[in-house]
Order: structure tokens, then C-alpha cells, then sequence
């Protein structure tokens, strides 16, 4: 067996892994191919760690086999019973233990090393930089997580005008320890200081971070956690790292570029955060100046869907929590028995996560081919007999279009309000994430009906088979 041990042979099986890896990432571009693009890029993990662990003098088996173990007892039921609802949350919290796991590896080595002792100048420098940038995604993925999960506030918690002076006092803190390690400071204390400043600002740059903003930050910090993988791997001259680490770098930073871009919002105006909270508005008939909003019933709302020639459905993270999806599954083939043709319009930060309302639409089996992406879609609004909104908040406000004063001016969204007649499924008038109020509800042919998501999609669907 000590042929395994070869080199060459752990260098082809590293080769192969990181194919995998390519082709499980171009996997997850489209729906119908994100489940193979998974299982792929997870057997390419299995290659790596199983090309890893061949690697000659490689000691401690036996904690390796625990840590395996530990991590699966508690990732696959986490995993396999985390809400289709919650999954934005649970994509935080394990980017998050990543980063951490690179900060550790990083403290590990420092202390192995005596500081780095006779280390060459990169490893120390790339092992310095692993810990500030894994350190700094590990709490900020927290923060993210309490967030999502409202453990703590989705508004913005900051230190008004001391919040940017302080990040810089902490960000400088944290490359002071690393400078006087790299050249030469061998106190641990000073690996013990670069940990908390970088645990710290951390924390304090996503906490001023509204929930409008956090799937471009869990995108963020995806990226991080990428890059801090990649500079650990340097430093310990591990391939499958340097790469795995990269790809996971490169990719979160498109899509955090692609995702700003969408809100059309720079990335260092998010990271200063102060946008988006959770307000609140009025009751169901009045907000933002006394400004009345028309209510429907669930019987006049059926009647409107079912003589209807095109229906449009914008989902949002009012379907997620109330687990609608499958309901408008089903209405929407209720729809389509009456010869009413039927779409979903995804906007790209629908939802808390990139994707979201991607899964739970495929989690409740609706046809690929009728999920079409904003610049897919926009065109279609004003062909479409009835758009029916469940839940989507800022990316169908028009005043994104039309008002200059509004914080989301700019910001491309769902051209909802071309459609014929608009129909919105809501709870109350409160407004989204961005605390905006939406100028949709009070438009001529909007019509209101309140009422949990889910309740509200089934007596549609009652009344639609009634009829």
C-alpha cells in the first residue's frame, strides 16, 4: 500500500478533486443541475480529505477520526432538518465555522512554530492574514445568523458617528499584532490580541448591517472565508486548500459584486452600513400619510386570476415564513387547468439569501422552465393580465424608479406595476427590510389581501376550484 503514499499519486487524486470541484460549481449555476453540481463537489471533498490523509508522516489519526465524526453527527441532522425557511441562517452559521476553523489552524500554528520562529516570511504572513480574515468571518457569519434568526435585531445597531472611527481602530489593532508577529514578536498575547480586535470588528461591522443588506453580506462573507482557506492552505503548502480556498474566494466575490449590483448599492456602502431595518407602518388601510390602500377578498382576487390570459407570481420572504410554497404550487396548477398560463418572477435578493426563493420553489417541484429571472421577466409585465405579489416588499416598489429621495432610488426591481392589475398577499402595510414604504400598494389597480400567505394562497385556490 505504500505505493498510495506516492507523491505523484496523491497529486492526481488532488487533480481530480479540484475537477470536481469546477464541475460541481458550474453544476449549481441553473435548478436543474444544482443537485448534481453538489453531489459532485462533495465527492471531490471526499477525494481531497482522502488525498490529504495519505500524505506521508501524517500523525494523530485518531483526532482526525473524531473531528470527522463530531462534524458529521452534527452537520447531517442539522442539515437534513433545518426549514426550507431557515436555510439562509444555517448557510451563515457554517461559512462562519469555516472561517473560524481557519482562525484555530492558524493559532495552532503559531504556537507550533514558537511564533513563526524559522518560518519563511510568506508562511507567517499568509498565516497572519488567515487568522484576521477568518476571524472577522467566523463572529460576522454569528452576527449574520442571529440576524436572520432575530436572536438580534434585523435593524441597524451602530455606534452612530464613533462606528467607522472604531472599526478603524480595530482593523488597526488587528495588523498591528500581525506586523510585530511577522517581524519577529514571538508573545502569544500579541496572536491572543490580532484573534479578539479581528473578533471584534467582526461583530461590529455587521451589526450596523440592516436586513436588506444580508444576502449581499452572507455572499461577503462567503468570499472571506474563501480567501482566508486559501492564504491557510499557502502557508501549510496544501493544495487541495490553495484551491478549494480560491474557487470558494473568486466565486463569493462575483456573486457579491453581481448581488450589489442588483440593489445597486457598492460594497463599501454596505460594509458602512445603516440601511434596512425591520420598521413598521400603520394597519392594513393606512400608512405613510394617511395614503388608503384598496383591500380585496379571496373570492373577487379568484375570480380576477381565473379569467385571466398570463399570471405572474412574485414570491418573497413572506412566502418563506409562512411555508407557501407548496400552496402556490398547487394554485398555480389550479391556474393552469383553467388555460391560464403561469410564471414566478425572481429577483436576485428576493429573500435573505442568493437563491432563496429558487429552493423553496424547487423544493415544492414547480417546472423550471416557468422560473425566469428579473431581466427574463420584466419585459412580460406589461402582457400580463394579473400579477399576484406573495410577500415581495422593496424589489416591486416603483419608487425605486421614480423617486430620487428614496434610499432604494436605483435599485433595479420587479416591473410589477406594468402589469395589468396587481394583486399583493401581505400580512399588514409594514414595510421590508429597507424600512421603505411601498408606493405599489397604494396604486390604482392594487388591490390587498391580508392575511398569512399560506391561508390566504388556499382560500385562492378554494375559491379558483369553485369556480
Amino acid at each position: 500500500m505504500s505505493w498510495l503514499q506516492d507523491e505523484t499519486v496523491i497529486q492526481s487524486l488532488y487533480i481530480v478533486a479540484f475537477a470536481l470541484f469546477i464541475f460541481g460549481l458550474m453544476g449549481l449555476t441553473g435548478p436543474r443541475t444544482a443537485v448534481r453540481g453538489n453531489l459532485l463537489a462533495a465527492a471531490g471533498m471526499a477525494v481531497a480529505v482522502g488525498a490529504t490523509l495519505l500524505t506521508p508522516g501524517l500523525g494523530n489519526w485518531w483526532l482526525i477520526l473524531l473531528g470527522v465524526a463530531i462534524g458529521t453527527a452534527a452537520g447531517v441532522p442539522a442539515a437534513r432538518k433545518v426549514r426550507m425557511t431557515a436555510m439562509p441562517q444555517m448557510v451563515a452559521l457554517f461559512n462562519g465555522v469555516g472561517g473560524g476553523a481557519i482562525a484555530l489552524i492558524a493559532w495552532v500554528e503559531f504556537r507550533h512554530s514558537n511564533g513563526f520562529e524559522h518560518a519563511a516570511a510568506y508562511v507567517s504572513i499568509a498565516s497572519l492574514f488567515a487568522a484576521l480574515i477568518g476571524s472577522v468571518s467566523f463572529w460576522g457569519s454569528t452576527i449574520a445568523f442571529g440576524k436572520l434568526q432575530e436572536v438580534l435585531p434585523g435593524r441597524p445597531v451602530t455606534a452612530g458617528r464613533l462606528q467607522q472611527p472604531i472599526n478603524l481602530v480595530l482593523l488597526l489593532g488587528s495588523l498591528a499584532c500581525g506586523v510585530s508577529i511577522a517581524v519577529g514578536g514571538q508573545a502569544e498575547l500579541l496572536m491572543i490580541g490580532l484573534l479578539v480586535t479581528s473578533a471584534a470588528l467582526g461583530v461590529l461591522v455587521v451589526l450596523p448591517i440592516g436586513g436588506a443588506d444580508m444576502p449581499v453580506v452572507i455572499s461577503l462573507l462567503n468570499a472571506a472565508t474563501g480567501l482566508s482557506a486559501a492564504a491557510m492552505g499557502l502557508a501549510l503548502d496544501n493544495t487541495a486548500l490553495i484551491v478549494a480556498g480560491m474557487i470558494v474566494g473568486a466565486s463569493g466575490s462575483i456573486l457579491t459584486n453581481l448581488m450589489a449590483k442588483a440593489m445597486n448599492r457598492s460594497i463599501p456602502s454596505i460594509v458602512a452600513g445603516g440601511f434596512g431595518g425591520n420598521g413598521s407602518s400603520g394597519g392594513p388601510a393606512v400608512a405613510a400619510g394617511q395614503r388608503s390602500a384598496r383591500r380585496t377578498s379571496a373570492a373577487d382576487a379568484a375570480i380576477q386570476l381565473a379569467y385571466a390570459h398570463q399570471v405572474i407570481i412574485v414570491p418573497g420572504y413572506g412566502m418563506a415564513v409562512a411555508q407557501a410554497q407548496h400552496t402556490v404550487r398547487d394554485m398555480a396548477t389550479a391556474l393552469e387547468s383553467k388555460g391560464v398560463s403561469v410564471y414566478y418572477a425572481i429577483h436576485p435578493v428576493a429573500g435573505r439569501m442568493p437563491g432563496h426563493m429558487n429552493v423553496l420553489l424547487a423544493e415544492a417541484d414547480v417546472p423550471y422552465d416557468q422560473l425566469k429571472e428579473m431581466a427574463d421577466i420584466n419585459g412580460e409585465f406589461t402582457h400580463t393580465d394579473v400579477t399576484l405579489v406573495i410577500g415581495a416588499n422593496d424589489v416591486t416598489n416603483p419608487a425605486a424608479r421614480t423617486d430620487p429621495g428614496s434610499p432604494i432610488y436605483g435599485m433595479p426591481i420587479l416591473d410589477v406595476d406594468h402589469s395589468r392589475s396587481v394583486i399583493v398577499l401581505k400580512r399588514s402595510m409594514n414595510p421590508g427590510f429597507a424600512g421603505v414604504d411601498n408606493e405599489l400598494y397604494y396604486h390604482p389597480k392594487t388591490s390587498m389581501l391580508f392575511g398569512d400567505a399560506k391561508s390566504s394562497v388556499n382560500e385562492l385556490t378554494r375559491e379558483l376550484k369553485a369556480l
